[in-house]
């Protein structure tokens, strides 16, 4: 769908359907601050949606046809679906009615140096470093981000620069809207197969993406299909990993106790100084060194980058840290993928804790049906495993597939319909020195607040 650059012109009340996706808050936020009035309709309250009543947006809880009334343009989430009474409207009223993630393209066309991150998992924890360097060294950049950021005080915010941080994410070919100068490419792992059906479709787009790309990619050299995807580039391509063989990667690495880890980063065998990081987890490393390379290319000097990572101490919802009471400490984390499970579980268990009590809502049942056996070996990494039903999102459940399917794969493992269950099951049998972990993308963050309000 081609898309005018200029539909924004002569355009003064913006209405947002699904108005607290997280995805739709930094452009909500965005064109706010340039003095758009917008207005927007959720179905659910939410942390962000909370974040958008502050801004005073007015919200209307319910998607009904009227809430369209007064609007010139009107931008909707792909998680609405096609029958939602309110876009059934808006598509008949006339007024111009586009999807987030073409109006986040319209956006990164107005900076000359739009950072786009792609890949199947790290997505927001890099765009979070990324921005958290370039804010702290001064050079004020828009961003556009999947979780909050402490240092920015939401998931995104309208700078003055030509800088631009934005997450690029390939579901449904959504990151082919955007018009990246520099794109990062962090991996490419099997994920929305259900849309892609195969790998080399799924690489085939990460192409299109380089394609897209008007000066630099910053590609992960250690993935064979990310070298797939990078391969024909018709711009400059510069590799990260862990291996020498890649332009940047780290040298002398050093967990230390708690969550603390550092290292020397590296550029063609240069050593250009030691980082200090305080997230937690292997592959937050990788994903300080693609940070890096991005940051400097777009102005950051190494001691700037050193500062802002060092201050980076997570995005919402990755390992973060909620509290901790009677000696039980709580997290919530985003991991939704397998691979994603994994790399958390695996940094949870490297911890000081006696037990790692995993909290897990899968979904989509398409990813469920999919990833299944997968899933239940990444699970089975933590101590305990606990299960709340599949959170299907845009699906209906013609997989027939449900959290017991699941729970069954996993020794020891009970599932919930309530966050109130999941949260009384698990204060009666948390212990002092457990973590308990709540993953998923979905709603599960409230259970772990529910947790944390019984202990």
């Amino acid at each position: 769908m081609e898309i005018n650059q200029d539909i924004l012109n002569g355009k003064k009340h913006i209405h947002f359907i699904g108005i607290g996706g997280s995805g739709m808050f930094p452009i909500t936020q965005i064109l706010h601050s340039e003095g758009y009035y917008i207005t927007g309709s959720d179905n659910n309250p939410s942390d962000t949606l909370e974040l958008v009543k502050n801004l005073g947006i007015p919200v209307k809880m319910g998607q009904k046809a009227e809430n369209i009334e007064g609007a010139d343009l009107i931008i909707y989430t792909a998680a609405i679906m096609i029958d939602n009474e309110e876009l059934i409207a808006a598509r008949a009223s006339g007024i111009p009615v586009i999807e987030r993630s073409i109006m986040l393209g319209v956006i990164t066309r107005r900076y000359k140096n739009a950072i786009c991150v792609s890949g199947t998992h790290g997505k927001t924890t890099t765009s979070s470093m990324i921005t958290q360097i370039l804010f702290d060294a001064g050079l004020d950049p828009t961003a556009v981000i999947g979780g909050k950021l402490p240092a920015i005080g939401g998931n995104g915010r309208a700078g003055k620069s030509d800088l631009m941080v934005c997450e690029a994410c390939e579901f449904v070919d959504t990151f082919l809207k955007l018009t990246p100068d520099t794109a990062v490419i962090l991996n490419i792992d099997e994920d929305h197969m259900d849309y892609f059906k195969t790998m080399d479709n799924l690489v085939h787009s990460f192409k299109k993406f380089c394609d897209l790309t008007t000066s630099l990619i910053v590609a992960n050299g250690d993935d064979p299909e990310v070298l797939l995807a990078v391969a024909d580039a018709k711009v400059p391509v510069i590799k990260f990993g862990y291996s020498d063989i890649n332009e940047y990667y780290p040298q002398n690495i050093v967990f230390h106790p708690g969550i603390h880890t550092s290292f020397d980063l590296m550029h063609n065998g240069v050593n250009l100084g030691n980082i200090d990081l305080y997230v937690p987890g292997k592959h937050n490393i990788l994903n300080a060194v693609a940070s890096s390379v991005a940051a400097i290319s777009g102005g950051a000097t190494f001691e700037q980058v050193k500062v802002g990572l060092s201050g980076f101490k997570g995005a919402g919802r990755r390992f973060e840290l909620l509290g901790v009471k009677n000696g039980i400490t709580v997290v919530d984390d985003y991991a939704h993928h397998p691979a994603e499970v994994k790399v958390t579980l695996d940094a949870a268990k490297t911890m000081d804790f006696k037990r790692v009590i995993a909290v897990h809502q899968p979904f989509t049942y398409s990813r469920t049906k999919q990833h299944l056996d997968y899933f239940a070996d990444v699970l089975k990494i933590a101590d305990i495993v606990v299960l709340s039903e599949i959170m299907g999102s845009r699906e209906k459940n013609t997989y027939n597939i449900f959290s017991k399917d699941l729970a069954e794969k996993i020794e020891g493992c009970v599932w919930f319909d309530t966050f109130d269950e999941i949260a009384d099951h698990v204060c009666s049998i948390a212990k002092e020195g457990d973590l308990i972990i709540t993953l998923g993308c979905g709603d599960v963050y409230k259970a772990a607040k529910k947790i944390l309000a019984k202990l």
